[in-house]
């Protein structure tokens, strides 16, 4: 059923602008950057849109791209444009930065309803569908046609959950992440501890690491952000869905009971520290660093910031998140794709063909960033198996997403999320009851599901 945009919709994603950044699970895409230095970026590159439109007269086709990568991945990125640019004289791709992934979805939504999208856009993977169910993104099968070299099926499956929608598809990996264990080995093996590989492993693990003087933790044994990315995988673990299959109502029951319990249990004896809502990434993954908890769930996207905060102060590795009944993880980070009101279609493939498949492309844009490689052919290549072998933290990451799977697909994952982490505040902060708060969180989620009908 095709849907436009509606102000409602468009409120709905004003309201996530506070949230999404960090329910994307310490995504990298504003990271380290100050107003100041994102107002200079913006500003630089909308010249450079100017400048580069009007290179258009000579006979270039100009593309838009809109992203939402500020601060050095918006460097690796200009790079990949760059090199693009400089390999063909006839199409010029313009890389113009939006703000977070939620900022760039209220001004991409705004921009379909005006008829002034770009040619490209980077979409925050959850938001994907939201765009496909109103037809705004363009159909990419066709296009695979024409460049044999590059077949759908080279495409890591663990990474396209968010790629097609209604028999089409719209969007395509590109800056992709997922949550992970990181883990002070040092520590554990101190204690003559292993890497937890179960629930019932991490609840050993992290209550042996705590540390205790009189009322005061010196030391946590696990901890995590503020986000919906963890409970959400824990779930999953449990053996229940986020949604059921016909997308009417959450997919547990006893499992998000279970899952809450077992982070209260953790949470009575500081075995988990769960932080305060406000900058929580940047909080835990500080004390992770300071050896103030010795386990914790965070992005593979920041991988190379750990390991050089750690390097000289202990041993540090990264694992699969524990299995409950299974291995489960949902995926984060943005897939690319072409808005249908594009005039310059061809010219967009042509960059998007160019990224997935030239060594100075999207390979070279992960090997700088530590995204996840999301093609065959980037995985096998040398450069990654030489990365690697220098770096196996980053391999463990690849190799989980072999359980990658999200199941909160839904145009109203927006409202959706809002209400989950209301259930989360009320849990993990002022101690409601679990039972009666998943079912108020369950009444609410099927309300917004009938009324997005």
């Amino acid at each position: 059923m095709r849907r436009k945009f509606t102000a409602i919709t468009l409120s709905l994603v004003l309201m996530m602008l506070t949230v999404l950044m960090a329910a994307c699970g310490g995504n990298p895409s504003s990271e380290g950057q100050s107003n100041q230095q994102q107002n200079q970026q913006s500003n630089q590159q909308n010249n450079n849109s100017t400048s580069n439109n009007q290179s258009g007269s000579s006979g270039k086709v100009t593309v838009q791209f809109w992203h939402s990568l500020g601060g050095k991945n918006g460097e690796y990125l200009d790079k990949v444009l760059k090199a693009f640019n400089e390999s063909q004289d006839k199409i010029e791709v313009v890389g113009t930065y939006q703000g977070s992934y939620a900022e760039a979805v209220t001004k991409l939504q705004q921009a379909v309803a005006a008829n002034t999208a770009p040619d490209i856009a980077m979409l925050e993977r959850a938001y994907v569908q939201m765009f496909a169910e109103a037809d705004a993104l363009e159909d990419l099968t066709p296009y695979f046609d024409k460049t044999p070299d590059l077949k759908v099926d080279d495409f890591v499956p663990g990474l396209m959950g968010h790629s097609k929608f209604n028999n089409k598809l719209v969007a395509l990996p590109f800056n992709r992440s997922t949550p992970i264990m990181h883990v002070n080995k040092t520590l554990l093996d101190q204690l003559g501890l292993q890497i937890p590989q179960t629930w019932e492993d991490l609840k050993k693990v992290a209550n042996a690491l705590v540390v205790k003087q009189g009322n005061e933790y010196q030391r946590h044994g696990l901890s995590m952000p503020y986000d919906t990315w963890y409970p959400m995988a824990m779930i999953t673990q449990a053996g229940g869905k986020f949604f059921n299959d016909e997308g009417t109502s959450v997919g547990f029951d006893s499992e998000g009971v279970k899952m809450f319990q077992f982070l209260k249990d953790l949470q009575s004896t500081g075995a988990l520290y769960y932080p305060p809502s406000q900058d929580s990434a940047n909080i835990v993954r500080q004390m992770f660093i300071n050896q103030k908890v010795g386990l914790l769930f965070e992005s593979t996207g920041v991988i190379g910031s750990i390991a050089t905060n750690t390097k000289d102060k202990f041993e540090y590795v990264t694992a699969f998140l524990p299995a409950d009944q299974k291995h489960a993880n949902p995926t984060g980070g943005a897939n690319i794709a072409i808005m249908a009101s594009s005039k310059n279609k061809d010219a967009a493939w042509e960059f998007i063909h160019w990224a997935m498949t030239d060594p100075k492309g999207s390979l070279q844009f992960i090997l700088d960033s530590g995204y996840l490689p999301y093609t065959k052919k980037m995985v096998e290549s040398k450069e990654i198996q030489d990365l690697w072998a220098k770096e196996p933290n980053r391999k463990v990451a690849f190799e989980q997403l072999q359980y990658a799977i999200d199941t909160n697909k839904h145009t109203a994952w927006p409202q959706v999320e809002q209400e989950f982490f209301s259930a989360i505040q009320a849990i993990m902060y002022d101690n409601k009851d679990i039972n009666s708060t998943l079912d108020t969180f369950k009444k609410e989620t099927e309300r917004i599901f009938k009324e997005s009908q």
